[in-house]
């Protein structure tokens, strides 16, 4: 099982979390029946009569408001969505605002948008284009550049490296550029009940490309206009060569024009009206912050859903009582809590979850990824850069054979490494995409632990077992690149985390049984990724090294993609970190990331770049990250996706109780 300790926490926790605490509900008391009053008289002889009161009929008891308090482990530093929200921040702002476009399954989905644009129904297009110099352009290596003599693109009609050209300075030039209509649906209000109109996306759009802004620029960088086009459409034209196909996302989410406009953009940060009490067109509206205590949202009278019954809770309690897992878990078993998500870190304690769960005190909600441990070859250290490899001080050429990385794949037993840990909670992947992708490849090579098959590629590649003592190394006799009678000895970089520890254990172990010395390097995360050239990492100065990356909502194949390479001529910029280099998976990621592409042309680009890669093994995918929503038996609403951005995305539709279905 995982160990909840503060080493381990630093890098396992990578993804926030919530908890849900009841609130009881008190019953209405119906009131007491009148008794009937006597009317009496001091006229004698006159018979006393009774006045009955009037009754006025009884109405139906209100169903009392339902409440749930939700339990970050920690207290948001803004609630700001431009000042880098973390996914904890993304559980109070679900709340405030409901899409604009939600992520279900890594497919979007339009939320308060009639439909998301497309090429086949005309609210998308691609034209052909006349550049200039100077003009900002997408390069084949996906850099943005300003258009100069001597610089390569791709001309108009062309998507891969065989027809690119290197513009001349003086000839025309024709590219192609992508333009997408969005359009709001009817009835969206800010929660104060102005319009919401384009013009709010639009002064989101010149927020994000404000320097002061702390965003992610990928889009903004690759924007050439962004305007509104009427009161309800905006119209994103993006730069001469950029066709991403991810282009129906790239709506950015309105924000309060009519009542930010006055603030500045580097203000927006701090100020109390766009950090505390952000507006929104969302189920709930922010009623007030209680610094180092809670922070109370409300039903939101003019949420755009409200006919259809929502949301069906009527207020929420936002609780940070710490990062500590056992404290949160114990919180929801005690009825304190209602739903305890991933920023608590209930990873560390699989095993109790697990337990909690059978015993019917609790609902576990468990997804894998898209964050995704993998370990890298350093295929193509950045020293061989000079041309000189092999040279003194280079390191041997352990890797250039795919055979080789296919034998440590094999003597690497991943499933008792991993799943001893994570309790069988984690399939052992193929490649680069979490199971519930719809992209995923079905017939990739699995590299079950097999000794034998290991052993026979690294005999075949001329990693001989010279002795008869199974603890030592493997010795290189033919090996291309690598000097006879060099020990089959690599180091590998890991941090100090302890479920890296502990897996790093077991692999060292298991290919021991194949000749393979595996010497571990434990550094610490910010050593590790280090900038280049000094870094280890980022240098490409490692052996092996077992590092998490995130797939993401684009088909992460860029990571290794020749461009992406970083070297000392584009500045060490690219996350290719083992120098892997295969011109068909270059075009095969490119024409799955590209509009011009068909749709099933798109598809099986996809599967193809995840077969290349499963052939060539650039690296070894260990496991998809966990991520753990726990929550009380009777809620229901909560469904676990880990593409979303945060696990409460559709917290309007959250219930509790009986009225839950059955």
């Amino acid at each position: 099982m995982l160990k909840n300790t503060p080493e381990n926490k630093k890098y396992r926790r990578l993804i926030s979390g919530l908890v849900l605490i009841p609130v009881i509900l008190s019953a209405c008391q119906p009131a007491a029946s009148a008794a009937p009053t006597r009317v009496s008289t001091p006229t004698v002889g006159v018979i006393p009569t009774f006045v009955l009161p009037t009754i006025t009929p009884s109405q139906p008891t209100a169903a009392p408001a339902k409440s749930l308090t939700v339990c970050l482990a920690q207290e948001p530093v803004s609630l700001y969505p431009y000042a880098s929200p973390t996914e904890s921040v993304w559980s109070i702002l679900e709340a405030v605002y409901d899409g604009p476009i939600d992520q279900v399954k890594f497919t979007p989905s339009p939320v308060i948008l009639n439909k998301l644009p497309s090429l086949a129904d005309g609210d998308a297009s691609i034209e052909s284009v006349s550049v200039v110099e100077g003009e900002p352009v997408l390069t084949p290596s996906d850099e943005v550049k300003t258009l100069a003599k001597g610089l390569t693109v791709f001309p108009s009609g062309c998507t891969s490296s065989e027809c690119a050209v290197t513009w001349d300075g003086t000839s025309e030039l024709k590219m192609d550029r992508l333009t997408a209509k969005y359009t709001l649906k009817d009835g969206i209000t800010w929660s104060d009940g102005q319009p919401l109109t384009a013009a709010d996306s639009v002064y989101s759009f010149q927020l994000a490309s404000d320097p002061a802004t702390p965003v992610n620029r990928y889009v903004v960088d690759r924007t050439s206009t962004y305007i509104a086009a009427d009161e309800k459409t905006v119209q994103w034209t993006g730069i001469p060569g950029y066709l991403d196909a991810y282009y129906q996302q790239n709506y950015f989410l309105p924000l309060p024009k009519h009542a930010w406009q006055d603030i500045k953009p580097a203000d927006l940060l701090t100020s109390p009206v766009s950090s505390e009490k952000p507006l929104g067109w969302g189920a709930f509206v922010i009623s007030e912050w209680v610094k180092g205590d809670h922070i109370t949202l409300k039903k939101n009278p003019k949420y755009f859903r409200a006919s259809e019954g929502l949301p069906k809770i009527e207020t929420l309690v936002y609780k940070f009582p710490g990062t500590q897992a056992d404290n949160n878990l114990a919180a929801l078993q005690k009825g304190e809590c209602d739903v305890v998500d991933p920023s608590a870190g209930l990873e560390s304690m699989l095993e109790q979850v697990l337990d909690a769960q059978k015993a019917g005190k609790i609902a576990a909600h468990i997804g894998q990824g898209p964050e995704w441990e993998q370990i890298v070859f350093n295929i193509v250290p950045a020293s061989y850069a000079d041309g000189n490899y092999p040279a003194t001080g280079d390191r041997p050429d352990y890797f250039g054979d795919a055979r080789t990385r296919k034998a440590f794949a094999y003597c690497f037993d991943r499933d008792r490494a991993v799943n001893k840990q994570l309790l069988q909670q984690s399939v052992i992947p193929d490649g680069f995409l979490p199971p519930d992708h719809l992209l995923l490849a079905s017939d990739l090579t699995h590299y079950s632990y097999d000794v034998d098959a290991g052993s026979k590629l690294l005999d075949e590649v001329g990693w001989k077992d010279d002795d008869t003592n199974p603890a030592t190394p493997r010795v290189a006799y033919g090996v291309p690149g690598v000097q006879d009678g060099t020990k089959l000895s690599v180091n590998y970089l890991v941090t100090n985390a302890y479920l890296r520890q502990e897996i790093v254990k077991v692999l060292v172990e298991s290919a021991s049984a194949c000749g393979i010395q595996i010497n571990v390097k434990t550094t610490a995360p910010e050593t590790l990724y280090a900038s280049a050239p000094e870094g280890e990492l980022f240098g490409r100065k490692f052996d092996l090294a077992q590092i998490a990356w995130q797939a993401g909502q684009r088909l992460p194949c860029d990571m290794f993609t020749t461009s992406q390479i970083p070297t000392a001529a584009n500045q060490w910029m690219g996350i290719n970190l083992g120098g892997y280099s295969n011109p068909e998976f270059d075009t095969l990621c490119l024409q799955a990331r590209s509009t011009k592409t068909d749709k099933a042309d798109s598809v099986a680009a996809a599967v193809s770049a995840q077969k290349q890669f499963s052939d060539d093994l650039p690296a070894i995918p260990l496991y998809f990250h966990l991520k753990i929503t726990a929550t009380r038996p009777d809620l229901c609403g909560l469904v676990m996706d880990v593409s979303s951005r945060s696990a409460l995305y559709g917290i309007e539709s959250f219930d509790i109780g009986q009225t839950c279905p059955k």
